[in-house]
């Protein structure tokens, strides 16, 4: 196994990374801060990071294929022009819930946005609303899974035959057969990280369908074998990474996210709420789906 490089990248220092995703046309890396209102993009080639001002809070992001990109906002989803800096706003999913707000998502093969909310301070015995959301080109939006508390890292695997979830609540990732028509399949337990003390957080696939995802209330990263088995882990040096995305011109290079201070987990560890890059992995990512017509 080889050895690994973990290093910052930039100063920028957010309440709550999330939702890296690599643009292999323009290379460059994307990233959110959820609870800040910032959208940045960094150029790995000069290291200098431009921000965007969104509405906050926001879930996620992916890219759009005829430029821009799609944002998951509070309630709803919204188009965002990087080159004029306007938001445009698209399908509410219908649900205004003070403890309720979409999190994280990432495009499918067909080029439709997939994701679901997170339901917070819930009573024990109270049911989670919202769930999982698929937004195609036209506009037209499906509730595709409900029951999920705090979803998080959806991810594909390479053939886009099955789609993976985390019920981060429930330190439970879900697999289900994924068609380009019709509901979710066969729901199934992918894996189970209760026995590792942390909920997943975001995720990725790389080029041979291994599942990356964030242990975030362990500070380390799990690679993930295509049966559920952790096979291996990372030490981050922040205390909570939060997603992550492989990048770079050979898609070698492991992108992580982390949290200074959100709603339940802070550090106050000086490079906490930074940009991490582990390098030396000697594994490949996938080009990122794009939002837009299959």
């Amino acid at each position: 196994m080889s050895a690994i490089r973990i290093r910052r990248i930039g100063t920028t220092r957010d309440q709550l990374g999330e939702s890296p995703v690599w643009d292999e046309r323009r290379q460059r890396l994307f990233w959110i801060d959820a609870l800040g209102g910032l959208i940045h993009a960094l150029d790995p080639v000069t290291g200098t990071t431009e921000q965007f001002n969104v509405p906050a809070p926001i879930g996620s992001l992916a890219l759009r294929d005829d430029g821009g990109a799609i944002l998951a906002l509070r309630n709803g989803f919204a188009h965002y022009d990087f080159d004029t800096r306007t938001l445009t706003e698209g399908p509410s999913i219908g649900l205004d819930h003070p403890k309720v707000r979409l999190n994280d998502g990432k495009a499918d093969p067909q080029g439709r946005f997939l994701a679901g909310t997170m339901h917070g301070d819930r009573a024990p015995d109270e049911a989670p609303l919202g769930g999982l959301y698929r937004l195609d080109a036209s506009g037209a939006l499906e509730l595709l899974e409900t029951d999920l508390a705090v979803s998080n890292g959806p991810c594909f695997s390479p053939d886009g035959r099955t789609f993976y979830i985390a019920d981060s609540a429930r330190r439970i990732i879900w697999a289900y057969d994924y068609g380009p028509e019709g509901p979710l399949a066969n729901k199934r337990v992918f894996a189970n990280t209760e026995p590792q003390g942390s909920g997943c957080d975001g995720a990725t696939i790389d080029s041979e369908g291994y599942l990356w995802s964030v242990l975030v209330r362990i500070g380390k990263i799990a690679r993930l074998a295509p049966d559920g088995t952790i096979v291996r882990t990372i030490d981050m040096p922040i205390r909570h990474p939060t997603s992550v995305s492989f990048g770079g011109p050979d898609l070698d290079v492991l992108y992580v996210t982390s949290i200074s201070r959100s709603h339940a987990l802070g550090d106050d560890h000086p490079d906490a709420g930074g940009l991490f890059a582990v390098e030396g992995l000697g594994i490949r990512g996938l080009p990122a789906h794009r939002f837009g017509p299959g």
